[in-house]
Parts: structure tokens; C-alpha cells; sequence
């Protein structure tokens, strides 16, 4: 459907400065790099609206990588010959946005994103220079595809761990598409109605811009502020006006 005037000078001249933001999609398909992802294929439609506006992305498949289980910063001093976390978690740390893509199976998120957060859960107890947990002032959302029922069961689950773990959620951060129950065709398949469905098209744009908002104020705010959420301070002593009991 072509744009009118109003409609381009509205997606054209909004005046928002991202410059200097970058986000990193994390595709935890369980299919290596070279076949088809649906996951992925909706992932395209977040990420080239954020390169439309200046944002600096990365699209990387953990299935890829040696990633042995665990909640350790680096699995190979405990038992594992390589590990490939290191790295990657320096990637992660180098992004404004983490959108953590997964198809659904029986019900849940795929055995990749369910490792990948284990990963991410392991470096959850290092502080940033403010003495903050690491990932505060990052921004997270998520993308989900399947053919059976489960997007919303799977971004609850995504989204409580981002968050748990430090990263700030804007309004609506997920989106996904998923066919009828069943066998029946995936997202990019040849007539799915995926690409084309308005209810997930306009969804995983809201949630583009929201990440892209959110991660906008934060910087431009130098983060969440660091007064009554520093691990550092807690630890020395500092109780943020939490009440004492002793004087109850």
C-alpha cells in the first residue's frame, strides 16, 4: 500500500537520534546457519527497521557456536575442553538492545534459549563501574515463531529473565507469529499468511521502536540511576531508606 505524503513525512521525519545505539539478535533456532529460519525471518523485519534508523545490528546463531551448559562465565574451568561464551558475552555487552528470537517447541522456548539465558544468568553477578548488576541500562525483547500455540508463554518467560537479570523492558517487547494448531506451514513458508498478518507486522514494529525508545532514554538518562540499586554500596553497609526493624 503506498504511503501518502503525511504518512512518509510522519516515518521520515520523526527527528529521534539513535546514532550510537547497537543491538545484537540472538536467533536461538535449532538449525545451523545455511537453513531456513522462521524465527529468523521475522527477526529480518525488526532488524531492518532498526538499521533504517541508524542503529547498528548483529544477527548470530548460538547454535553455531560451542556452547556447553552452565552458569559459569567460562565452562572450560569446570570440565568443558572449549567454550565459546566468552566471546559471545562480549558482543552482548557491546549492544544497547538484546532481542532473544525462538521457535517454540512442546509448548516452550527452544533448548538454545533456554542455554543462552543460562549463560547470560552466569555473568549476572558481575558490576558495572557504578556498581550496578552488569546488564542495567541494556534493553531486552524477544521474538517468537512456531506452528502450535505458545508466544505468550514463552516472551513471559523470556522477558522475566532478561529483566531479572538487570535488563529494562519497554511496553510491548515481543511479537511473534505462530500458524494453525498442528502440523501446517512456518512463518516464511510459501502461503503461511505470516509475512503478510497485520496483528504480527504491526506488533514486532511497536516493539522494534519501543526497544529503540527505551534504549534512547536510557542513554540519554547515562542509564538507571544509580541511588538505591548498588550492589556495592548495599554490601558496604548503605540501606537505601529500607526501614530497620530494630526501630519498629
Amino acid at each position: 500500500m503506498a504511503m501518502n505524503e503525511k504518512q512518509q513525512a510522519l516515518c521520515k521525519g520523526h527527528g529521534f537520534d539513535f546514532s550510537g545505539l547497537s543491538a545484537i539478535f540472538i536467533n536461538c533456532t535449532l538449525k545451523p546457519s545455511g537453513t531456513l529460519s522462521h524465527t529468523e525471518a521475522l527477526i529480518h523485519v525488526s532488524k531492518e527497521i532498526m538499521e533504517a534508523n541508524g542503529i547498528r545490528t548483529e544477527l548470530l546463531r548460538p547454535v553455531d557456536l560451542e556452547l556447553p551448559p552452565g552458569v559459569y562465565p567460562d565452562m572450560t574451568e569446570h570440565g568443558f575442553d572449549r567454550d565459546a561464551w566468552p566471546q559471545l558475552f562480549r558482543r552482548v555487552m557491546d549492544a544497547s538492545i538484546l532481542v532473544i528470537g525462538t521457535p517454540i517447541w512442546l509448548g516452550e522456548e527452544s533448548s538454545v534459549c533456554r542455554r543462552v539465558i543460562e549463560r547470560l544468568y552466569g555473568e549476572s553477578g558481575r558490576l558495572n563501574d557504578r556498581g550496578q548488576y552488569i546488564y542495567y541500562g541494556r534493553v531486552g525483547g524477544c521474538i517468537v515463531t512456531g506452528n502450535e500455540d505458545g508466544i505468550k508463554h514463552c516472551a513471559m518467560t523470556v522477558l522475566y529473565a532478561l529483566q531479572h537479570l538487570g535488563y529494562t523492558i519497554p511496553p510491548q517487547a515481543d511479537a511473534g507469529w505462530v500458524g494453525e494448531a498442528g502440523p501446517g506451514p512456518s512463518y516464511a513458508d510459501k502461503g503461511s499468511g505470516g509475512p503478510d498478518n497485520e496483528f504480527t507486522q504491526r506488533n514486532t514494529t511497536f516493539m522494534t521502536w519501543n526497544l529503540m525508545h527505551m534504549a534512547r532514554l536510557l542513554r540519554d538518562a547515562n542509564g538507571i540511576p544509580a541511588h538505591g540499586n548498588q550492589r556495592s554500596s548495599w554490601d558496604a553497609g548503605c540501606r537505601f531508606d529500607h526501614p530497620n526493624p530494630d526501630y519498629r
